[in-house]
């Protein structure tokens, strides 16, 4: 409830305004059926027609305004809903962009995804429903029982019991629902995590004949939520059959009554279709609020959800200071007594690593599977802050420097090249959203790829799908490469983006990008020895430890480590 307030709250005059008419609406449906009352009763005793019209002129007037309000009631509801929810995405959207990659594994992709789209859903609609049939529940009943008093006492006596009664039983019900709805929400993002291995893994599926396997995994996610729901729905049904019941046993006491209260001369004929209006109206009211009262324990377990996000404390912040200003010296990046270990793990990752990244010159990192080589980019783009040591960037410590900062002076390519939705110019211009279509031109041919971007029937234009799945693992990994020229930073990390390569296309490409990184440092992390043989410097690790740094030559003389990679690949060429 306290999300909701908080996003209601720059909302507020709109708020007040969409109460105000929903309360002249409850007011004017509450005064018709006292006019038609008089209406019957004034026929009956006989009096002037000029008394009726003006009765009946006055009827229609109040069902005019009480017909405007509920119009406007409604437009204004809708709209106040839909900027709530397009906020509290906007807020789950910044968070998530301020979140560390760590942080992600703690909620889950799919479970993210859920919470930004069904749950944010699920708040909107029972905040549309909570304004429209809960708010005037109170009003309707204040009024409502009053007007019966008004006319009988025994009439609103009865109307009150039934209305108290219907109350009691639906606030027993929420009650025993709010676990179930609890439950939904937790089967709802397993339901998305199996759907989503299943679709983005299709592929694999396919290719070792499960797909009967992840067939029954999906049928059990989606049978324990239809068992939930079954459970939840017959909470919903009894209630239904509670209420029409007490409504239909309100009328028939009503009727059986009323003879006896005419006849004592304490009734009048038109007050028994007043006060049937009145308990028909505050009755429908209440069903229709019991109907939203019980979703209410499914809109606060995802309200829950999204407030665990919006309040989570990211484990990577910006300093305080704010923007500092960067030294124009040659030394780009610096590990000192660089140790790593991930907050959830009992052994470093890294340990005790020192080297420097230096303008016009590429460091090259390499070492088998597990040896921490990715491990290292996360640290220099800060996705991980060091264990201990530091890492500088232009002779200051990353974790001195926003983000944004340290990131907009990096280019970075990972191994697994992701492309967005749209065109090549689009994802081109990830990197520069001023870049020219020159510089883009220019940029794959650095990378490569002109040649099969000018064969495209639209050339630049032409569709990027969600992922770059219309693309070959090369093409996208040359593509991922353009983006990052087009930035043209201060550093460049290559995380073992030439694996999908051929050897030839790889040479052509680390020859022409040494005219363009004169003025950068670049950082290549490789599994192929010929992908780094040029380099100035090699780092090699070995389970997390730098067991050797120097030139190709040079570790091939005093670096067992690196000598035995080698020697296993170029067996392998052979």
């Amino acid at each position: 409830m306290k999300l909701i307030l908080r996003f209601l709250k720059p909302h507020r005059g709109l708020c007040a305004f969409t109460i105000f008419l929903l309360l002249i609406d409850v007011v004017g449906a509450l005064v018709v059926p006292t006019f038609a009352a008089e209406l019957m009763n004034a026929a009956d005793s006989g009096v002037q027609l000029s008394d009726l019209v003006r009765t009946a002129v006055y009827m229609g007037v109040a069902s005019l305004i009480s017909v405007a309000a509920a119009v406007g009631s409604v437009f204004t509801c809708s709209a106040l809903t839909a900027r709530v929810g397009a906020d509290i995405r906007n807020a789950l959207y910044e968070k998530s962009m301020q979140l560390a990659v760590s942080d992600f594994r703690t909620f889950g992709t799919a479970s993210m995804t859920t919470r930004t789209v069904s749950d944010i859903t699920t708040i909107q609609t029972a905040l549309i429903n909570t304004l429209m049939l809960v708010v005037p529940v109170p009003l309707i009943f204040v009024v409502s029982v009053a007007m019966a008093f008004a006319l009988d006492w025994v009439m609103g006596l009865i109307l009150l019991g039934v209305l108290v009664a219907i109350t009691v039983i639906a606030s027993f019900i929420m009650k025993s629902s709010a676990p179930l709805f609890k439950k939904l929400q937790k089967l709802l993002d397993k339901m998305s995590t199996v759907l989503l291995e299943n679709i983005t893994g299709v592929r694999v599926v396919r290719a070792f004949n499960n797909e009967e396997r992840e067939r029954t995994r999906l049928n059990s996610a989606f049978g324990d939520y239809a068992q939930t729901s079954i459970k939840a729905n017959r909470k919903f049904a009894a209630l239904d059959g509670i209420s029409f019941f007490a409504v239909n046993i309100f009328v028939i006491i009503v009727y059986s009554i009323s003879g006896f209260r005419i006849h004592a001369g304490h009734f009048q004929i038109g007050d028994i279709t007043a006060v049937i209006e009145y308990a028909m109206l505050a009755l429908f009211f209440l069903m229709m609020a019991q109907m939203v009262i019980l979703t209410l324990p499914r809109a606060m377990e995802c309200s829950e959800r999204v407030r665990c996000v919006l309040d989570f404390s990211p484990t990577i912040t910006d300093a305080e200071e704010g923007d500092i200003p960067l030294e124009s010296g040659d030394d780009i990046l610096s590990f000192n007594g660089v140790s790593f270990r991930f907050a959830d793990a009992d052994e470093y990752t890294l340990r005790r690593l020192n080297f420097v990244c230096r303008r016009g010159q590429t460091t090259a990192i390499i070492g088998g599977t597990g040896s921490g080589k990715s491990t290292v980019a996360s640290l220099m783009l800060r996705f991980n802050d060091v264990t201990e040591g530091s890492v500088s960037f232009c002779g200051k410590d990353i974790r001195s420097m926003p983000q944004r900062r340290l990131r907009q002076n990096i280019a970075y390519v990972q191994q697994r090249a992701w492309l967005f939705s749209g065109t090549i110019a689009e994802n081109l211009r990830f990197g520069n959203s001023g870049a020219t279509d020159e510089q883009l031109w220019h940029a794959l041919e650095v990378a490569q790829a002109a040649d099969f971007v000018k064969k495209l029937p639209d050339g630049l234009n032409s569709f990027v799908a969600q992922g770059g799945t219309n693309f070959s693992g090369g093409q996208k990994q040359r593509l991922s490469i353009a983006r990052a020229l087009v930035r043209c930073p201060l550093l460049y990390v290559f995380d073992d983006s030439f694996s999908a390569l051929d050897f030839k296309t790889d040479a052509a490409l680390r020859h022409a990008l040494v005219p363009e990184t004169r003025e950068s440092a670049v950082v290549i992390i490789a599994q192929r020895v010929s992908t780094i043989l040029h380099a100035e410097q090699i780092i090699v690790l070995n389970e997390g430890e730098p067991v050797g740094v120097g030139t190709h030559e040079q570790l091939l003389q005093n670096c067992p480590v690196y000598r035995e990679i080698y020697s296993s690949q170029t067996k392998e060429e052979v």
